[in-house]
C-alpha cells in the first residue's frame, strides 16, 4: 500500500518502517521479531505530530513513554488450505482494472470518503489481488485484499455491505481457494470480526497490538 502511494520504506532486521506518514489505516512501523528494541521503532517513523501508528506484531512492546496508546488488541489468525465450508451466493472476480478497483474501493469505503487510498498503482503489484464479490446485478457487495507470499496468503480489508464479515468470508475464501488452493490463509482480526473469522475455520495463533501516537 505504501509503495502505491509513492512512499519509501525500510525493512530492517527487527522492524519495517516508513519515515513519512502512511495511508489511513496503515501502520508506520511493523515489528518483525519478538523483543524489538523501542528505539529502533520510534527513530524510524515520524512522531513529530499525532497519528503515527505501530503494529506490535507480538504484543510485547510498551510504547506509552514514547507517547503512544493502545488503539486495539487483536489476534493473528490462520486457516489451513481447504475449500470454504459455506457456499457463497455471490460471484467473485479479481478487480484488476482501474474502474473495477474504483468500484471495489467505493463499496469497501461505504460512503466514508476514504476510497481514494486504494490507488491504481496498487494494480501493479503482482502479489496483491483485490477480490470483489458481486451480487447478481453486478454490484460489488463484499470483498477483501489478498497478498500472496511464498508460503501463505494474507487477507485484509474484509467487508460486506450487508451481513458483515459472516457474509464476506464465504466469497473471499472461495476466491482465495480458487486462486491459491494449496496456500494457508492468514491475517488478523479483533472483536466481532475475530469471532466471525473463527466461525469460518480460522484459529487464533497469537496476539498483536496496534498503537497510536498522540
Amino acid at each position: 500500500m505504501s509503495r502505491s502511494h509513492g512512499l519509501a520504506s525500510t525493512f530492517g532486521t527487527q522492524v519495517w518502517t516508513a519515515p513519512a506518514r502512511t495511508p489511513l489505516y496503515y501502520p508506520d512501523a511493523v515489528t518483525l521479531v519478538p523483543g524489538t528494541e523501542l528505539s529502533v521503532v520510534t527513530t524510524g517513523i515520524d512522531t513529530t505530530m499525532s497519528g503515527a501508528s505501530v503494529k506490535d506484531s507480538f504484543a510485547d512492546l510498551d510504547l506509552v513513554e514514547a507517547g503512544f496508546q493502545v488503539l486495539f488488541e487483536g489476534q493473528w489468525i490462520h486457516r489451513p488450505a481447504r475449500a470454504p465450508a459455506t457456499a457463497s451466493d455471490l460471484d467473485w472476480e479479481v478487480a484488476g482494472t482501474r474502474d473495477k478497483l474504483c468500484a471495489w474501493a467505493h463499496a469497501w469505503d461505504d460512503g466514508n470518503g476514504n476510497a481514494d487510498i486504494f490507488r491504481p498503482e496498487l494494480l501493479d503489484d503482482p502479489a496483491t489481488f483485490v477480490l470483489a464479490g458481486r451480487s447478481p446485478d453486478g454490484t460489488v457487495t463484499a470483498g477483501a485484499v489478498a497478498s500472496r507470499s511464498d508460503q501463505v496468503v494474507g487477507v485484509s480489508n474484509v467487508f460486506a455491505l450487508n451481513g458483515g464479515s459472516d457474509a464476506a468470508w464465504p466469497v473471499v475464501l472461495e476466491a482465495v481457494h480458487s486462486l491459491f488452493p494449496a496456500a494457508p490463509v492468514v491475517g488478523y482480526e479483533h472483536g466481532d470480526e475475530l469471532e466471525a473469522a473463527l466461525r469460518h475455520g480460522f484459529e487464533p495463533i497469537g496476539p498483536l497490538r496496534i498503537w497510536l501516537h498522540g
